[in-house]
């Protein structure tokens, strides 16, 4: 399954806030973390965040394309 993300570095807590239409028609999931975006880490706050959501392993959550962007296409397998 592949899903975009919209990810917010620096937030006070980490959360996913829910769903939002995108300007395309797409659903978007829109995603807090705690974790600042320097060296990855807000990236691998994302995919534990995922990880306990969905309750997969995080080896099966991959970012496909975004990985320095704010918006990222993420696959769980």
């Amino acid at each position: 399954m592949k899903i975009s993300v919209h990810l917010t570095p620096n937030a006070k807590k980490s959360e996913i806030l829910g769903e939002q239409d995108d300007l395309f028609g797409g659903k978007v999931l829109r995603v807090k973390v705690a974790a600042p975006p320097i060296e990855g880490k807000a990236n691998k706050e994302l995919i534990n965040i995922l990880s306990e959501h969905f309750d997969v392993p995080k080896s099966k959550i991959s970012i496909l394309s975004g990985e320095k962007s704010r918006n990222k296409i993420v696959e769980i397998k």
